[in-house]
C-alpha cells in the first residue's frame, strides 16, 4: 500500500481512532490501528490521480471505532500497525503532506525530510470490525454532545456498581431521555430527535465514559446516526463510526424520585451562585457541606461553609415562595457539578427541607433539564 495525504488530516484520523484501543492487552493485535485504502491509482506520468480513501479502525473488547479520510492513494492495500506509537509519531510530524507506504514488515511514514518506520502487525491474527446496529434515528451532534455532558456529572464512578457508572438512553417516540445516577444524584436531560421509524423506543445503558467520549468526538454540527441492538450501541457521523458495548442492568426510575409535592422554590442568578458555592468551598474540608440560607423577607440567600474561626459565607439575591425561610445543606463538589452543567441566567431550586430532595432546573420550568441532589443535615457550628 503507498498513499499521501496531510499531516493534520492523518493525525486527527489517527487520534479519533486510538481513542478506543485498550492501554494494556494479553493481545497484542488489539493494541493496532488497521490503516485501509481503496480507490487511486497512477497516472500516466506515474503520479497519484488525487482519488482515494484511508480508512483507519481500531477496537477492544468493549468498542471500536472506524473513521474515512480522503487521501491520494498510489496503490490500495492494508496494514496493521501499533496505534498508540502511530499516534505518537504523528503528534511530531512536521507540517504538510505525508508519504506512507507498507512494504513487507514494515510501514513508513515521511515527510519535509522527516522519516519514521514502524514494524507491522500480522493482519489474519486481528478481528473483524463488529458491525453497526440497526440505525434507530438521528440527533443533532451539538445538542446530543451537550445533553451528555450534563448528565454525565451524576453518573457513578464505583466499577462494582456497572449499572450505575452508566448514561441510560431511552428512546420514546421523537423523544430522546439520557439519565445517569450514582444514588446520591440524579441528573435526567431530554431532547427531540428523529426516529426512522413511528413509534421507536429502547432503553439500555451505555457506558458515560464512552459516551462522554464518543459525543465529544463526532463534531459540533449535523447529524448523528444512532444505531442500537440488544448488546450494542453505535454512532455515526461525517466520516466517523463507533461502536459500544452495552452494559447490563437498568438504573433506578426517575419519575417517582423526580414528583416533588409542595416544595418550596427558590429563584437565583445561576452565574452569581456557582461562583458564590466556588468561593465558599474553599474552607470546606473534604466533603464537609455548603450551607444555604433562603429568606423570603429580605429575597436572598446566604451561603456558609466551614467550622468554628475557618468559615466563609456569602449573601446574594434570591425570590423564594412557599416558606418565609428554609436552611438546606449540599455536598460541595455534587452542587458545584449540577451547577455547572446548567446555562441559563437562572435556576429554580425546588426545595423540601434539610436531609431531603432537592431539584434544579433552568427557570423556564420545562423539565428538559433536571438535576435532583440528596440535601444533607446542616452541621455548621
Amino acid at each position: 500500500m503507498e498513499f499521501r495525504i496531510e499531516r493534520s488530516a492523518l493525525t486527527e484520523a489517527v487520534s479519533w481512532a486510538a481513542r478506543v484501543l485498550p492501554v494494556r492487552s494479553p493481545v497484542p493485535v488489539l493494541g493496532g490501528l488497521l490503516l485501509d485504502t481503496e480507490g487511486g491509482g497512477t497516472d500516466e506520468g506515474g503520479g497519484g490521480t488525487g482519488d482515494g480513501r484511508l480508512r483507519i479502525s481500531g477496537l477492544d473488547y468493549e468498542a471500536s471505532a472506524r473513521i474515512d479520510v480522503e487521501a491520494e492513494v498510489l496503490r490500495p492495500g492494508k496494514v496493521l500497525v501499533m496505534g498508540r506509537r502511530l499516534l505518537d509519531i504523528c503528534k511530531v510530524l512536521p507540517d504538510g503532506p505525508m508519504e506512507c507506504a507498507g512494504e513487507g514488515s514494515r510501514f513508513t511514514v515521511s515527510g519535509d525530510g522527516a522519516r519514521f518506520g514502524l514494524s507491522v502487525l500480522p493482519l489474519d491474527d486481528y478481528p473483524a470490525l463488529p458491525a453497526l446496529p440497526q440505525v434507530r434515528g438521528a440527533v443533532e451532534a451539538e445538542l446530543f454532545a451537550a445533553a451528555v455532558a450534563d448528565v454525565a456529572v451524576a453518573a457513578g464512578r464505583d466499577d462494582t456498581l456497572p449499572a450505575l457508572t452508566g448514561i441510560r438512553l431511552g428512546l420514546d417516540g421523537d423523544t430522546m431521555t439520557l439519565a445517569a445516577t450514582d444514588r446520591y444524584r440524579y441528573a435526567v436531560r431530554t431532547l427531540p430527535w428523529k426516529a426512522t421509524a413511528p413509534g421507536e423506543s429502547a432503553d439500555v445503558i451505555v457506558s458515560a465514559r464512552r459516551l462522554t467520549e464518543i459525543a465529544r468526538s463526532l463534531g459540533r454540527s449535523g447529524l448523528v446516526s444512532v444505531a442500537l441492538d440488544a448488546g450494542s450501541a453505535g454512532f455515526e457521523h461525517a466520516g466517523m463510526r463507533t461502536t459500544v458495548r452495552l452494559l447490563e442492568g437498568r438504573l433506578p426510575r426517575h419519575e417517582k424520585l423526580f414528583t416533588m409535592e409542595g416544595p418550596s422554590v427558590a429563584v437565583v442568578d445561576r452565574a452569581r451562585l456557582t461562583e458564590a458555592v466556588k468561593r465558599v468551598s474553599v474552607v470546606a474540608d473534604g466533603d464537609s457541606p455548603v450551607q444555604m440560607t433562603f429568606s423570603r423577607a429580605d429575597a436572598s440567600v446566604t451561603l456558609r461553609a466551614g467550622y468554628e474561626d475557618d468559615v466563609a459565607s456569602q449573601r446574594l439575591p434570591a425570590a423564594l415562595e412557599g416558606s418565609e425561610e428554609l436552611t438546606v445543606a449540599f455536598n460541595p463538589g455534587y452542587l458545584a457539578d449540577a451547577l455547572a452543567s446548567f446555562a441559563g441566567p437562572s435556576l429554580r431550586l425546588l426545595l423540601l427541607g434539610a436531609g431531603q430532595r432537592a431539584m434544579i432546573t433552568d427557570e423556564s420550568g420545562t423539565g428538559a433539564h433536571r438535576h435532583l441532589l440528596m440535601s444533607v443535615k446542616p452541621q455548621l457550628a
